[in-house]
């Protein structure tokens, strides 16, 4: 017979109701961000819910009971004497200042598309069956893009592209530049408005989110930034100084294929860039809350949508440096290395 061990289970159960709390907080937080409540409460400070709900235009009995449950989870303040709620600081800083690399909200987004469409997850999950991207709920593809544009907007043009061996000089000079797998165009924008001296084509094979990018560059009035719908292995041209590809190669069916195509897009001497999440090369190196979150998107969402494409690789969203580099040898690329990280990111450059 197996001990039961009562303080483990305490242990564990108290684990557990943390993150049933933090998934009702995670909810709770999302409808406050899609009503503009948290904006609304940092502009007029500390305040009653009967005055925060005319400013955030929201019902004010739904608004006192959402305002509890953020105040018992320490998502706001509140002061007991004046009956009133705040924001802190900190507390704006994660949940109501969008963009910045401090908001979270983009993340909660992703995770509640996932709760949104949880029997499609249920039912892929037992047959094995492929799920693609366009199968997902519409905050997948926003969140997606909120959660990763701050930390893109944060150091891809800071950071990343210096780190490159010779390529923020050609960036600088004039140059043409593929972004592939690009999404709603976060991070083709930044480098057409960081480099206008160069041409930056954004890919994607979702057709609905070529069409944001177009009308998001059009907002910026960008001239030297175009999409099209293109699939990875038919990325039309060859005259390509960098290429590009943002926590999107795991995602694809055939990365290799999709690398093989890039190698022969580029000019002689180009530069494949790739930023994947970081992660370890085994699963002990990941035993760490992020790559936890990072395993659960991958169940419903990466690995998924690889499996509903041609080969179906699978590589996950931890597939770590090794697996990637291994991709990109196969695909006839020899120089690979690691030239930077941050908490969430990692990027290898290779060299054609």
């Amino acid at each position: 017979m197996i001990n039961f061990n009562q303080k483990k289970f305490e242990q564990l159960q108290g684990k557990v109701m943390g993150n049933a709390a933090g998934a009702v907080g995670l909810l709770m937080a999302y409808i406050g961000d899609q009503a503009g409540v948290y904006r609304a409460l940092e502009k007029i400070g500390p305040c009653s819910h009967q005055k925060l709900a005319k400013e955030a235009n929201v019902d004010e009995r739904y608004l006192r009971e959402w305002l509890s449950s953020n105040a018992a989870m320490g998502y706001i303040g509140y002061d007991a004497e004046e009956d009133e709620f705040a924001l802190s600081p900190e507390q704006a800083a994660l949940f109501s200042h969008e963009g910045e690399p401090t908001c979270m909200q983009g993340f909660f987004q992703a995770v509640v598309g996932q709760f949104a469409t949880h029997e499609l997850a249920v039912d892929t999950f037992k047959t094995g069956e492929g799920r693609a991207w366009d199968d997902h709920h519409s905050c997948c593809f926003c969140g997606t893009d909120r959660f990763f544009r701050p930390g893109y907007a944060a150091s891809l043009t800071s950071d990343w592209i210096p780190a490159l061996t010779g390529v923020e000089a050609k960036l600088q000079a004039g140059a043409k530049i593929a972004d592939v797998g690009c999404g709603l165009g976060s991070s083709s924008i930044l480098m057409a408005s960081a480099y206008p001296n160069s041409t930056v084509c954004g890919f994607d094979y979702h057709l609905s989110s070529i069409e944001k990018a177009m009308q998001s560059a059009d907002r910026e009035k960008l001239t030297n930034i175009s999409f099209s719908q293109v699939l990875a292995k038919e990325l039309p041209g060859n005259d390509y100084d960098l290429v590009c590809i943002f926590d999107a190669l795991h995602d694809m069916g055939d990365p290799v294929g999709a690398a093989k195509k890039i190698k022969s897009a580029l000019k002689p001497g180009g530069t494949f860039m790739v930023v994947e999440p970081l992660a370890g090369d085994s699963l002990e190196e990941n035993m760490n809350l992020l790559s936890g979150i990072m395993y659960g998107f991958s169940t419903t969402i990466c690995v998924p949508v690889s499996r509903s494409q041609e080969v179906g690789l699978c590589l996950g969203s931890q597939a770590g440096e090794k697996r990637i580099s291994k991709v990109l040898k196969e695909a006839g690329f020899s120089k690979i290395k690691r030239v930077a990280e941050t908490p969430g990111n990692m990027v290898l450059e290779a060299i054609a």
